[in-house]
């Protein structure tokens, strides 16, 4: 999730420094829920088809790039596609007030599905960020017992953002009655997805600081000091 190390940079993968964005930008947590963000843009009164189509794609894109590039399959790309094959066939089969129904729900229902997944992935000792991590570091650090544990805290606060947003979403359409309202719908929402976002951002770093520190203060107390006067 971060390019540091405890998680220490892999080689870079292509070449030249357009390769090396473009190589960061798949590698990273967001292509895993770039195909929810689209929904959570567009989804609203008879879009459902059309939006779980393009998500569909979107996610079927990022797993064959991943597998173009040789990376693993990750366990949020295969839920992506599942969910949004699912989502665009039921919604043929719907009725009108099922269409209705789902119109309403869905925001709540792609959170929960998350929140599952962030929560199921810790429960198997594979914390779904932690996939996403590996492909940015050098394989010997795959099983630092730090860089893993760095990626179950990333992961419990990424299921608390999904959890914040659902309880939000759930809170102004069965309370408020509103699926517009800005707060419910969109201020504690994204709010919550943007404090995740920073949190993967700085957390490996200040682990990586204290994990720094602690070596230094381990070494002996002049260990590396050049003699007070200098060089004979």
């Amino acid at each position: 999730m971060a390019d540091n190390t405890v998680n220490n940079p892999a080689p870079t993968q292509g070449k030249g420094a357009g390769s090396s964005i473009i190589g960061k930008v798949l590698d990273g947590p967001l292509t895993g829920l770039a195909p929810w963000i689209f929904l959570a843009i567009f989804e609203g009164p008879g879009s459902t088809g059309w939006v779980s189509a393009v998500a569909l794609a979107i996610s079927v894109f990022f797993v064959v790039a991943d597998r173009i590039r040789g990376r693993q399959l990750k366990l949020l790309g295969i839920v992506d596609v599942l969910f949004f094959a699912g989502l665009f066939i039921v919604h043929f089969f719907l009725t009108v007030d099922g269409q209705v129904w789902l119109e309403k729900w869905i925001g709540e229902i792609s959170n929960i599905t998350l929140v599952i997944i962030a929560v199921g992935s810790i429960l198997i000792r594979m914390p779904f960020t932690l996939q996403y991590a590996r492909d940015m570091v050098d394989p010997q650090f795959w099983n630092s017992p730090i860089f893993v544990r760095t990626n179950y805290i990333i992961t419990g606060v990424w299921a608390l953002a999904f959890a914040v947003a659902a309880a939000a979403g759930w809170y102004g359409d069965a309370v408020l009655d509103d699926n517009n309202n800005i707060w419910t719908g969109w201020v504690l929402q994204t709010g919550a997805m943007l404090c995740a976002i920073k949190f993967t951002s700085w957390y490996p770093d200040r682990v990586h600081e204290k994990v720094h520190a602690e070596y230094l203060e381990s070494l002996p107390e002049n260990a590396g000091q050049e003699p007070a006067g200098g060089n004979p």
